[in-house]
């Protein structure tokens, strides 16, 4: 079953203004590596001072301004997990590990219906994921660098999967065929990302803030993915992780895969779910049926970061990585969706 936890409040608490972003970085869908494994185990709990800084967030709106948000926290502020050291293998391959275990979605039944047609493209290159009626979840690092937003964020747009053209069933000459996807496009009205991601890429640290929240700017009227608070690997419902993207070297296609996690540190998931670039930013969930119900039932549990080489040993070593969604994470996105703390008292 879903086990319900206490979540810790985030409280927005004073707002300043900002200088518009310049929107000039490059767009990098691949990060070389920062903090990995055994780094993570280093690092100090932080204090709440330091949550405050981290968990404060910038919002760019659709015109170019900005602004910083300063938060608080109250109550208990729990631990995500014990750090866990799970089964560990060593390889040598990057993002397709193996025998390429993906599948592309074709069906026009099962990619317009839930919860293929919660994936969204996003217009920087990467893969999102319907959470409420007009926002989307995605990775931080598709719109900011660490220094400036990436160009083309500024007139940022989130791509619905649709299969069929306006118009009757003529088909124009050169459209695509086999029920490949084309995308409704819709204006991102405003952006919010953590403080913590800033200070996670200047300061050469872990990408624990690597996540990132769109608000539409016109509700899309689809059935959107719950979000839940991501368990530790023991605790893993059905011991697999799921999750659909749009990878680059698939065009056109919506390529779901899911497989097991190798490892886990407070933020992060380390696991070998075979991706390419392009579906960074996906939403990764856990399906579980509950007692004396048919029905399968989904819950967003993670964001995938993309690959990562880490210190494991003293060596290099190549993961696809994934930002979890701690009690913390999930204030302050549920904060976000719903603007005040009420609707996310529990997860």
């Amino acid at each position: 079953t879903w086990h319900l936890k206490k979540i810790p409040q985030i409280v927005g608490e004073r707002t300043f203004s900002l200088a518009s972003p310049k929107f000039e970085a490059k767009t990098k869908l691949e990060l070389n590596s920062v903090c990995g494994i055994e780094c993570q185990r280093r690092l100090p709990v932080p204090s709440l001072s330091d949550l405050k800084d981290l968990l404060s967030y910038e919002t760019v709106f659709e015109n170019g301004t900005r602004t910083l948000t300063e938060v608080n926290v109250l109550g208990e502020v729990l631990n995500s997990a014990g750090n866990t050291t799970a089964r560990r293998s060593l390889r040598k391959k990057r993002q397709i590990y193996g025998t390429d275990s993906r599948f592309s979605i074709y069906d026009k039944r099962f990619m317009t219906n839930f919860p293929f047609n919660t994936a969204v493209k996003i217009s920087t290159g990467c893969s999102g994921i319907l959470i409420s009626p007009k926002h989307v979840l995605t990775a931080a690092h598709c719109l900011h660098n660490g220094k400036d937003y990436v160009k083309g964020s500024k007139r940022l747009r989130v791509g619905l999967m649709k299969t069929k053209s306006r118009g009757d069933g003529r088909r124009r000459k050169g459209a695509k065929r086999n029920g490949m996807p084309s995308f409704q496009w819709t204006r991102v009205k405003s952006t919010h990302i953590p403080k913590g991601w800033f200070k996670g890429v200047s300061g050469d640290i872990a990408l624990d803030y690597d996540y990132a929240v769109l608000e539409l700017k016109r509700p899309h009227k689809r059935k959107y993915m719950e979000l839940g608070i991501s368990p530790t690997i023991k605790m893993m419902p059905g011991s697999m992780i799921h999750f659909s993207g749009f990878d680059n070297d698939r065009s056109g296609q919506l390529v779901y895969r899911f497989c097991s996690i190798s490892d886990e540190s407070n933020d992060l998931f380390y696991q070998y779910c075979d991706a390419e670039p392009g579906s960074t930013g996906s939403g990764i969930y856990l399906r579980l049926k509950e007692p004396n119900k048919k029905k399968w039932k989904r819950k967003i549990i993670a964001v995938y970061s993309g690959h990562q080489w880490v210190d494991v040993n003293g060596e290099q070593q190549d993961y696809n990585v994934a930002v979890r969604i701690t009690p913390l994470k999930y204030a302050q996105i549920c904060f976000w969706i719903h603007g005040n703390d009420e609707n996310c008292t529990q997860g």
